[in-house]
């Protein structure tokens, strides 16, 4: 709304992780070094919070927590956390990181009642099968890698290396096979969050029909 106050807003459950991020992309940009007291001051998040912008970073978007809740089937945040102190560039947790905390809270929440009753799976094709496990094989070998800019090369590269134009058709089968839904965040973002490995032990999962059950 800070963005066109004047036009009609839509507001429904499906624009909530949408609007998280843009939030989180707002408070990155409000902190960053380079921006100008004038542009703070025109960052929805000064208003938002009364010009007492808090001074926390959030490392993982909502959208990430949310595929994180699926693919691994957590059911409190504990598990969560977990994964996100392997991901983070900087020492995360709990204590120093409360509002990431209670959006790992609303993430399980919001996955149970508005994700999970809406995923449905489907089969790869042969096309998308062997490009499948090709992901699998190359994923494997970054073993315990978590910059999500070089998984996410290493995704497109094997998108190309397997026919697949446009790119987004190879993104949209990633989502629809190993997540049951249409779309998500950066796929090589989640991966690095949810682990390479733990990656090609979902991708086997699927091609194995584990999903279709």
């Amino acid at each position: 709304m800070f963005q066109t106050p004047r036009a009609p807003t839509r507001l429904y459950f499906d624009v909530i992780p949408k609007a998280v991020d843009e939030y989180i992309a707002h408070l990155e940009a409000y902190h960053e070094a380079d921006t100008t007291d004038e542009q703070r001051l025109e960052n929805p998040v000064w208003h938002i919070h009364a010009g007492q912008v808090p001074a926390e970073r959030y490392p993982v978007s909502f959208a990430l927590l949310l595929n994180l809740v699926s693919a691994s089937n957590a059911h409190n945040r504990e598990v969560l956390w977990g994964f996100i102190r392997a991901y983070s560039p900087e020492p995360a947790s709990p204590e120093t990181n409360p509002g990431l905390d209670r959006l790992a809270g609303f993430a399980l929440r919001y996955y149970e009642d508005f994700v999970r009753p809406s995923k449905v799976f489907r089969a790869a094709t042969d096309k998308e099968r062997a490009a499948l496990e090709d992901l699998a094989a190359q994923l494997e070998k970054l073993g315990d890698e978590r910059n999500g800019a070089l998984v996410q090369d290493v995704i497109y590269e094997v998108g190309k290396a397997h026919g697949f134009e446009p790119l987004r058709a190879w993104f949209g089968a990633l989502y629809e096979v190993l997540l049951g839904q249409t779309q998500g965040p950066r796929f090589g973002s989640f991966a690095a969050l949810f682990g390479c490995r733990e990656t090609v032990a979902m991708i086997r999962a699927a091609l194995a029909g584990d999903f279709l059950k």
